[in-house]
């Protein structure tokens, strides 16, 4: 094995130094020092050798491995140097001239947003948490008041996994998990993706993103839960957008509203994002319902608050006046690169 080894440490000395450029180096690197190259293949062969002689043989293979290596690494410098060098005597070649300049990456526009929205419930005083994506009955049905045979279960598309787990369907879960970690009062919001199996379309999609917020505190009012939504949509928007609170039904929440806001696409004239409407439903919320009290540990006799469930991916959507959310998970660099 140890003439093996030398042998081919003859053979990838005299292989490298005629490698005539990087791309056949590339290649020379790999056949020798690659998961299936020639050095690797022969180290195969330890089990077969002596223990007595396992010593020495693997000396040999550090010692021959780190001469490639070191082989492929001055091979690389050298043709460097002779490529800069070309370029020096290359007439066209204007040394004095900026390089290329590097494309730069843009966040995405719901990051943005949400990090916009973080930073004006922070400034009130909001935690922000994060909670599992995979989700369990219990926490996205059941503690939210929706029990098994709760006809508000058809209202939700859900994609099940295994061992009774899913992919949760809503951020609302971070509802519960909040009130069994936090002695209240307290206040917070969990963002997030959240998944519904659903047919996509203008306003609609399968993944996308929202953010819960909840305020526990006494003597919660409907008021108190206004205030906060208008001073949300005001900072977002930098200007004061029209909207309507209507009666809505979450079995999580009694009362419960739908916070709508005028379509900020085709300015509430009607489009394909507001169903022609001149309306876009962008805010769940309500008053937590005494049930989901009670099973977040609190007692509703003593502890009120209030609820909502923002999608984050609507709000984008009017802030931008893009008309269609699928761009917001296309992966097309050219939609990204318009939000630098």
């Amino acid at each position: 094995m140890i003439d093996r080894l030398e042998a081919l440490r003859a053979e990838a000395d005299a292989a490298i130094a005629g490698a005539p450029d990087e791309a056949a180096l590339r290649e020379l690197e790999v056949g020798y020092l690659g998961k299936k190259g020639a050095i690797t293949e022969v180290l195969k062969g330890m089990k077969d050798v002596a223990p007595a002689d396992r010593p020495r043989v693997g000396q040999v293979v550090n010692e021959v491995r780190g001469a490639v290596e070191s082989a492929i690494a001055r091979r690389r410098e050298s043709l460097e140097a002779a490529r800069i060098a070309a370029l020096c005597e290359d007439p066209t070649f204007d040394a004095t001239l900026p390089g290329p300049v590097p494309r730069v990456g843009a966040l995405h526009p719901v990051t943005q947003v949400t990090w916009h929205v973080e930073e004006v419930f922070r400034a009130m005083g909001f935690m922000l948490l994060d909670y599992p994506e995979v989700e369990t009955d219990w926490y996205n049905f059941q503690a939210l008041n929706i029990p098994a045979d709760h006809p508000a279960r058809d209202m939700q598309d859900t994609f099940w996994l295994e061992g009774g787990h899913l992919l949760r369907t809503h951020t609302s879960p971070g509802q519960i998990r909040s009130m069994q970690s936090f002695a209240p009062p307290f206040r917070a919001i969990f963002p997030g993706r959240v998944f519904r199996y659903e047919r996509i379309d203008a306003s609609h999609e399968h993944t996308f993103h929202q953010v819960e917020g909840l305020m526990i505190d006494r003597d919660i009012s409907v008021a108190n839960l206004i205030h906060s939504m208008k001073t949300l949509l005001g900072a977002i928007f930098e200007r004061e957008v029209t909207v309507r609170l209507r009666p809505g039904y979450f079995p999580f929440v009694e009362p419960g509203f739908e916070l709508d806001i005028q379509c900020q696409v085709c300015g509430g004239s009607g489009c394909s994002v507001c169903k022609h409407s001149g309306w876009v439903e962008l805010l769940p919320c309500g008053l937590v319902h005494p049930n989901v009290l009670r099973f977040g540990g609190l007692d509703p006799d003593e502890w009120s608050g209030w609820a909502f469930g923002l999608g984050l991916s609507r709000l984008v959507m009017m802030k931008y006046q893009i008309e269609d959310i699928r761009h917001l998970a296309g992966g097309d660099l050219r939609f990204v690169a318009q939000f630098r």
